[in-house]
C-alpha cells in the first residue's frame, strides 16, 4: 500500500479542482478518527470530503457513500463547526512532496471580520493527525492531542506552533531534479536501487522505486553503486519522465487485485503488475475509497471469522491426528494373514513337533518356499495354533473397524477442509453466520443460534457471474448454499461444475430453455473458471474441472452439507483466473 507523497500530490491536485471556492455546510464525526465534511460548491455541486487519520489506514477521498452522524458530536467536530462552519475553502496545498494536505479556509469571526484558518491533514501511518491551525501557524486543537509524555520529536497541544516533522534531508524532486544530483545521490549510496531512491527523494516509496526499476528492466535488488551508466540513464529518463507527469498533473490511477484481494493502488500505471488484475479509474479520490472499503471489508471479514477460522483449523488437526493413527492401525493389521498361515501350517504340518519347541522348518504351501513358525514353549502346539487363529481374528476386527473409522475420518476431512475454503468467498456477516451454522449442524459448535442467525438464509444469496455469451452462472459461498443451489435452485438440465481434486463451490450453470449441449464453448470455458477459481485450489495456474447435468447429481442420505456423489461427467482443465467475467453484484 503506498499511500506515499507522489499519492497525496495526486490527491491534493483532486481536491483543489473540486473543492476551491466552495462553502462548508456540514462537519460531523461518523467513526473514530474521522472527520466528515461537507463542501457546496459552484462548479460540482455537493461534495463529500472524508477524512481518516486511523493509525492502520489513514486517507482522504472524495466521498459518495452515505454517512451516519452520531447524536451526540465530539468536542472537536463541536471546535470545527464553531470556526469552519459556513467558511469558503481558499486553497489545497502539499508542502513539498510530504504525506501532508492543508486546506486553508476563511470565515467571519463574532465581530464579522473575515480571518482564516488551516485545517492540516497528516497521513503518516500510526502518526497520522487532524490538526487545526490558525493562519500563523497556532494549533486551536487536533483530532489526536500528543503531550510530551508521547512524542519527544513533536507535541500537538492547544496553543504550540505546527511545524512539520523532520523529513530526514531528503530532496524534493519536484525542485531537486538535476542529473548530477541523480548521479551522485544515487550512486553514492551503499543501498541497493529502490532504498537509494526512496532514501533521497521526499515523497518516494518503496513501490515507486521498485516501478520505476522495473520499467529500466533492474530487479532494484542491485547495489546502486554498482549500475552502469546505460542503467542510470534509464532510471534518470524513467524518473524525468515521472517529475514531467507531476508537474503536469497527469495521473493513470488504479487499483491492483491478487486473487480479488486488493493489493496496490497508486495515482500512476504500476507495469510491475500487470499480470494481476488492473481496475483503472478516472480519480485517485475513487480509488482510495473503493481500496480502502475493501480493505476494512476484508480485514473486517478476517477479524470476525477468526473463532470461526480457528475452531475449524482445530477441528482439522484433530481429526487429521485420528486419520493417521487409524491409517497405522490398518497397515498394523496387514500382517494378519501371516497370523493366519501360521496356524494352518501348525494345523498341517505341526502333528509330530514337540510341545515345548520355539519353532519349526516347514514349506509354506501358498508359494513353496521354506518358512519358519515361531512357536511359544509355553504352550503346547495344538494352543500355539489356536492363539494364532485368535491373534488374525482379533487383527481382522481391528483393521474392519479402522477402514469404517479411515473412512468417517477422510470424510470429516474433505467437509472441513470445504468449509475452510468457504472463508475464501464469504463477504459479509451473513456469509460467516451461515458458515456457524453449518459448523453447528454438524457439531462442531454447540451455541445456540441467535434470532439473527435463524433468519439469515434470506440474506445471504450466491455470488452471480454473467458469461460473455450471456448465461447465468451461480456460485454457493458455502455448502449450505452449495446444497441449495445444486439440489433446488439447479434444474434437470442445468450444468454443474467443481473442481475434481480440491474441496471448493458448486457452480451452476443456467441454461434455461436452451439445449444443454448447445451451450458456447466459451461460456463452458467461464464457467470452469470460476469453479477453479473458487476452490482450494485458487493458487495454482490450472486445475482439473467435473461437470455434468444436474439430474446426474445424488445427495447421499444423511450425507454432510455440500457432498453430492455423480457417476455420469465430463471433464476440463480450466485456469483459476476470472478476469474478465462480469460479475454481478446483488
Amino acid at each position: 500500500m503506498a499511500l506515499d507523497g507522489i499519492t497525496v500530490h495526486a490527491l491534493t491536485y483532486e481536491l483543489g479542482r473540486f473543492l476551491v471556492n466552495g462553502y462548508i455546510s456540514k462537519i460531523s464525526e461518523p467513526e473514530k478518527d474521522e472527520v466528515l465534511i461537507t463542501v457546496k460548491t459552484p462548479e460540482h455541486g455537493m461534495q463529500k470530503l472524508l477524512i481518516s487519520v486511523s493509525a492502520g489506514l489513514p486517507f482522504v477521498c472524495l466521498s459518495s457513500a452515505s454517512y451516519t452522524a452520531p447524536v451526540t458530536a465530539p468536542a472537536f467536530t463541536m471546535l470545527l463547526r464553531k470556526h469552519l462552519q459556513g467558511g469558503r475553502i481558499l486553497s489545497v496545498t502539499q508542502p513539498s512532496l510530504e504525506r501532508i494536505i492543508e486546506i486553508s479556509a476563511e470565515h467571519r469571526d463574532e465581530l464579522g471580520d473575515l480571518v482564516k484558518k488551516k485545517l492540516i491533514i497528516e497521513l503518516m501511518g500510526k502518526y497520522s493527525n487532524l490538526i487545526f491551525t490558525d493562519e500563523d501557524g497556532t494549533i486551536i486543537d487536533s483530532l489526536k492531542r500528543v503531550p510530551p509524555s508521547m512524542s519527544s520529536v513533536r507535541t500537538v497541544l492547544p496553543g504550540e506552533r505546527y511545524f512539520i516533522p523532520d523529513t530526514q534531508d531528503k530532496a524534493d524532486p519536484l525542485v531537486q531534479n538535476d542529473r548530477e544530483f541523480f548521479r551522485n545521490h544515487i550512486l553514492g549510496r551503499s543501498l541497493n536501487v529502490i532504498k537509494a531512491l526512496y532514501g533521497t527523494y521526499t515523497g518516494f516509496s518503496p513501490t515507486l522505486a521498485a516501478e520505476l526499476c522495473h520499467r529500466c528492466d533492474l530487479t532494484g535488488n542491485e547495489s546502486s553503486s554498482s549500475l552502469s551508466e546505460e542503467d542510470l540513464s534509464a532510471l534518470y529518463r524513467h524518473f524525468t519522465s515521472l517529475i514531467e507527469d507531476l508537474k503536469e498533473d497527469r495521473y493513470e490511477p488504479e487499483i491492483v487485485y491478487d486473487k480479488d484481494q486488493p493489493r496496490e493502488f497508486y495515482p500512476i500505471h504500476l507495469s510491475m503488475y500487470e499480470d494481476l488484475n488492473i481496475e483503472k479509474h478516472e480519480y485517485i479520490s475513487r480509488v482510495l475509497e473503493l481500496y480502502f472499503a475493501k480493505k476494512r471489508a476484508y480485514d473486517h471479514m478476517r477479524q470476525r471469522s477468526a473463532d470461526l477460522r480457528r475452531i475449524v483449523s482445530n477441528a482439522i488437526e484433530r481429526t487429521a491426528k485420528k486419520y493417521d493413527i487409524q491409517l497405522s492401525q490398518i497397515k498394523d493389521a496387514e500382517k494378519m494373514d501371516k497370523y493366519r498361515v501360521y496356524a494352518e501350517l501348525i494345523n498341517t504340518y505341526g502333528y509330530d513337533v514337540k510341545d515345548g519347541s520355539e519353532y519349526f522348518d516347514t514349506v509354506n504351501f501358498y508359494d513353496n518356499k521354506e518358512i519358519r513358525v515361531p512357536l511359544d514353549p509355553a504352550y503346547s502346539v495344538h494352543e500355539n495354533a489356536n492363539r494364532y487363529f485368535a491373534r488374525y481374528e482379533k487383527l481382522k476386527r481391528t483393521k474392519a473397524a479402522a477402514m469404517e473409522q479411515a473412512e468417517e475420518s477422510r470424510q470429516a476431512l474433505l467437509h472441513l477442509k470445504s468449509i475452510e475454503a468457504s472463508f475464501e468467498t464469504a463477504n459479509s456477516e451473513d456469509d460467516l453466520i451461515m458458515i456457524a451454522q453449518e459448523l453447528r449442524n454438524t457439531g462442531y459448535i454447540r451455541k445456540t443460534p441467535s434470532k439473527k442467525d435463524r433468519k439469515v438464509r434470506s440474506v445471504s444469496k450466491p455470488m452471480h457471474f454473467v458469461s460473455s455469451d450471456g448465461y447465468d452462472i451461480y456460485v454457493g459461498k458455502n455448502n449450505l448454499q452449495n446444497d441449495e443451489l445444486t439440489l433446488k435452485t439447479g434444474k434437470g438440465n442445468d450444468w454443474w461444475f467443481h473442481s475434481k481434486t480440491y474441496p471448493g463451490s458448486h457452480v451452476l450453470l443456467i441454461t434455461g430453455k436452451q439445449d444443454p449441449m448447445e451451450i458456447p464453448d466459451t461460456t463452458f470455458n467461464e464457467a470452469g473458471r470460476i469453479a477453479a477459481h473458487f476452490s482450494s485450489g485458487r493458487d495454482q495456474e490450472k486445475l482439473e474441472i467435473d461437470y455434468t447435468l444436474v439430474k446426474h447429481i445424488k445427495k447421499p442420505q444423511g450425507s454432510v452439507p455440500g457432498y453430492v456423489i455423480y457417476h455420469t461427467n465430463y471433464s476440463m482443465t480450466a485456469k483459476t483466473d476470472i478476469k474478465g467475467i462480469k460479475r454481478i453484484e446483488e
